[in-house]
């Protein structure tokens, strides 16, 4: 008996053994199971903070682009990590996120529109991140660069200057007859300076009356629509103005029922309602932004000497809705601007562009 239990015991402890030594592979298994992390390691990582400094049609279509195209560039070496932010126009909000930007170390910051822009340059003088602007329609005006050709300091970016006179020879070519037209802008803005200042020149030149409606919120906007209405204006011109980008969905019913085309200085105010936009590609100027961001963060090249980009304004876009609701053709109006641009192209009303997809 007891040598019956003595064999027992020696079973069981053999067991107990082979339980334990059956643990330990799997205990030392950990390290191939790190081989991944070992390899993600020698990817380079660089760290791009985008400021948007509203929330509009033309500025998110900008964002988006960038974000592709950074992904699309991205590499088993190298990467981009984006860190997004929206000021939505508060001063105050947008130093706050540049400065969450600086504390993060990240490698380029990006500013979309000129107040951003401005600021980022601001608070990276001494520190001398690279700054990429985005859709800045006046970069020397605004005092960003030294010259387009040579930007000079830690900037440069991408411009969607406004080719003003195409835009007022659009508006007579649908109407020879208007003898009152509509300059609908936020005075502070300074994407709306020049522009504005080309219109009541051309606008002068030709001995034609003007009226001038500003308004810095969407309520504001909305009542200067109301006011050009009452105007009794022939057509209404806005530049790329982001204040009446973001109000466009709230005024476009305002217009195209009183039967006043609004001829704006970019498609996506043509997306949210406006009879006409005229301008560059967004969603290309975002790709040329996200590749100038390569250029200094891959190829080492130094902001200051990169040229700032423009581009073509040869793009009409024709809202085919509102066409239709002012009672016009729209293939009569695309062969009327026909001659005034590179390309005339149709476009419905909605809020985004992923809309229309």
């Amino acid at each position: 008996m007891k040598k019956s239990i003595s064999i027992l015991l020696a079973v069981v402890l053999i067991l107990a053994l082979a339980a334990c030594g059956s643990g330990t592979p799997a205990a030392t298994a950990a390290p191939a199971a790190a081989a991944p992390a070992a390899e993600s390691a020698a990817q380079t990582v660089y760290t791009v903070g985008i400021c948007n400094f509203v929330d509009d049609a033309s500025l998110n279509q900008i964002i988006a682009n960038i974000r592709a195209q950074l992904d699309a560039l991205g590499t088993d070496e190298v990467r981009f990590e984006v860190l997004e932010d929206n000021c939505n126009l508060d001063a105050n909000v947008m130093n706050q996120i540049i400065t969450n930007f600086m504390a993060q170390k990240v490698d380029l910051m990006v500013g979309v529109a000129t107040p951003v822009a401005m600021g980022m340059q601001a608070a990276t003088e001494e520190s001398g991140i690279p700054v990429v602007f985005a859709a800045v329609s006046d970069p020397l005006g605004a005092g960003l660069v030294d010259s387009l050709e040579a930007p000079g300091a830690n900037i440069t970016g991408t411009s969607d200057f406004l080719d003003t006179t195409a835009v007022m020879n659009l508006i007579f070519a649908a109407d020879p007859d208007a003898d009152l037209i509509g300059l609908l802008y936020n005075v502070g803005e300074d994407s709306s300076a020049a522009p504005i200042a080309a219109a009541k020149a051309y606008l002068d030149a030709k001995g034609i009356a003007y009226v001038e409606r500003t308004g810095t919120t969407v309520d504001e906007v909305m009542l200067a629509a109301e006011a050009l209405v009452t105007d009794g204006v022939d057509a209404v011109f806005t530049p790329t103005d982001n204040t009446i980008m973001t109000a466009e969905l709230a005024i476009y019913e305002t217009f195209a029922e009183a039967g006043i085309p609004h001829f704006t200085g970019a498609d996506s105010f043509a997306l949210n309602g406006a009879f006409l936009g005229y301008g560059v590609d967004y969603a290309n100027l975002g790709v040329e932004t996200a590749n100038m961001i390569a250029e200094i963060l891959l190829e080492g090249k130094d902001p200051g000497t990169v040229p700032v980009k423009t581009f073509d304004n040869g793009t009409a876009t024709v809202n085919t809705d509102i066409c239709a609701a002012l009672g016009l053709d729209y293939d009569e109006i695309a062969a009327t601007f026909a001659p005034f641009c590179t390309q005339v192209q149709p476009i419905t009303t909605a809020e985004s562009f992923d809309d229309l997809a």
